[in-house]
């Protein structure tokens, strides 16, 4: 069982991460405590069956991803942004992906709006 625990909390911290998400976000998005998300990255605690999909879900990856013993690869899309940004100077990059999170969140927000 430490196997696994540790597998996952791993790959939920470099997903999030890969994101630019804090854990935090991912905790009220999750509709958890931020302890509670800090406890499966630490691997002091193992998602529900329930919690894991939807986890996965918001992280954009699978659960069989998230439990895998290789690390989750970066989609397409990540790897063409990252080739976009590695050519600003720092401070471009820095603008480039705060453009790019408010344009995300923003359209996040409206499609769970209109869900609604």
């Amino acid at each position: 069982m430490d196997d696994l625990a540790a597998k996952l909390s791993r790959n939920i911290a470099i997903r999030r991460r890969a994101l630019g998400l804090t854990q935090a976000q991912v905790a009220e998005r999750l509709g958890v405590d931020t302890e509670t998300l800090s406890r499966f990255e630490r691997g002091k605690h193992l998602p529900s069956l329930v919690t894991l999909e939807r986890l996965s879900s918001l992280l954009h990856t699978t659960a069989s991803e998230l439990l895998s013993e290789e690390q989750p690869k970066p989609t397409d899309d990540a790897e063409a942004i990252s080739t976009w940004l590695a050519a600003l100077s720092p401070r471009d990059k820095e603008f480039a992906c705060s453009l790019l999170k408010q344009c995300c969140d923003y359209l996040a927000n409206r499609s769970a709006d209109n869900a609604t």
